[in-house]
């Protein structure tokens, strides 16, 4: 890990010092609109989908929801059926310890705004978006100014 040397200190940012916890999870089996539901209520653009065993299975993006509401089916109405058949399966992860500037260039390689953060068992333990790297470069400007 390189720490990011600020004037009079070193200030090595890990994902868990950026990451929004508890993170906001379903189960593969949750209708669509529950999913949708949580997400608006909670003002985020994103919940994690787990198995029962609490591991990360999947993601379920305000992207996953647009493209969802765009899909024809002649039986269940889309927002009743489950997550598990729109949500991003196996999405990439981080664990808490993994340095900034890797979460970074994970969000540009992979041009996601969502990154789940997973403990060694694969289970969540919080997310980092797009508006929380935002506020890393917002503080790091405040700093150099």
């Amino acid at each position: 890990m390189v720490p990011i040397k600020l004037p009079r200190k070193t200030l090595p940012l890990l994902a868990r010092d950026i990451m929004s916890a508890p993170p906001l999870t379903v189960t593969e089996k949750t209708p669509l609109r529950e999913a949708a539901k949580i997400m608006c209520e909670n003002r985020v653009g994103s919940v994690l989908v787990v198995g029962s065993n609490g591991e990360l299975r999947g993601i379920l993006t305000e992207r996953d929801v647009t493209c969802a509401t765009a899909k024809e089916t002649n039986e269940t109405p889309i927002c009743d059926m489950p997550v598990w058949e729109f949500m991003t399966p196996d999405p990439v992860y981080v664990n808490p310890e993994t340095p900034i500037t890797e979460v970074m260039e994970k969000f540009r390689e992979l041009g996601v705004r969502h990154i789940p953060v997973v403990d060694k068992n694969k289970k969540p333990v919080g997310v980092i978006s797009m508006r929380d790297i935002l506020a890393v470069i917002e503080l790091l400007f405040r700093v150099f100014r």
